[in-house]
C-alpha cells in the first residue's frame, strides 16, 4: 500500500480523479520496484477491490515486458471482492461476493502462496475489521495532502502493528 506522511493512500498513480492524484509517481525508485516485484513473485494470488480490479486489468491485460512482471500480473489467480461485478470476470479472476471476509478467510485456510492485495482501499479496511490481514507492506512517501482517502480511518495506525522490516529509500531521505 502506498500511503503519504498522513496516511492518505488515494490515487497514488493518478487517474481517478482525485485532486492530488499520481502523488507517488515522483518517489518510484528501483529499491520500491524491486520490493514490488518481489512482493508480487511470492504471492500465491492476487486479492483486489472492484475498482483496482478494473483499472489493473484494463492497464495489465495487453502488456508484457522483458522481466515477466506482466506476465506474472497476467496469469496469476485473483480474487475480486464486489457487490456489482458478475462472473464470469476476465484476467484470470474469480469474483468473491457475498461474505467477502468469510471467503477471504477461507481462501487463507488453502495451501498456496500469501493473498497479496493491491490498492483496494474498502477492500483492506473490511479485512482489517475482521483481524484477517496478517501482515502489511506499507510504502511511505514523503508527502503531506492534508486530504483524501486513509487507510486507517482515524488517521491512527492501531497500535497493535510492530515493525518487521524496515527499508531506507534509495535516495538517502532522513526526516
Amino acid at each position: 500500500m502506498f500511503l503519504t506522511l498522513d496516511g492518505v493512500m488515494e490515487d497514488p498513480g493518478g487517474g481517478e480523479g482525485f485532486q492530488h492524484g499520481g502523488w507517488q509517481l515522483p518517489f518510484f525508485d528501483p529499491d520500491m520496484a524491486t520490493g514490488i516485484r518481489e512482493g508480487l513473485f511470492t504471492a500465491g494470488a492476487l486479492l483486489l477491490g472492484r475498482v483496482t480490479y478494473e483499472q489493473s486489468a484494463a492497464a495489465w491485460a495487453s502488456m508484457t515486458d522483458e522481466e515477466g512482471f506482466a506476465e506474472r500480473m497476467n496469469t496469476m489467480p485473483k480474487y475480486v471482492a464486489s457487490t456489482t461485478l458478475r462472473e464470469p470476470l476476465a484476467w484470470n479472476a474469480t469474483l468473491l461476493d457475498g461474505d467477502v471476509p468469510a471467503a477471504v478467510a477461507k481462501l487463507k485456510q488453502q495451501p498456496g502462496g500469501d493473498l497479496l492485495v493491491q490498492g483496494s482501499g474498502t477492500l483492506v479496511r473490511t479485512l482489517m475489521q475482521r483481524n484477517l490481514i496478517d501482515a502489511y507492506q506499507l510504502w511511505v512517501h514523503p508527502v503531506v495532502l492534508g486530504s483524501g482517502r486513509r487507510l486507517f480511518a482515524d488517521g491512527v495506525a492501531p497500535t497493535s502493528l510492530q515493525l518487521v522490516t524496515p527499508r531506507q529509500p534509495a535516495r538517502g531521505l532522513s526526516p
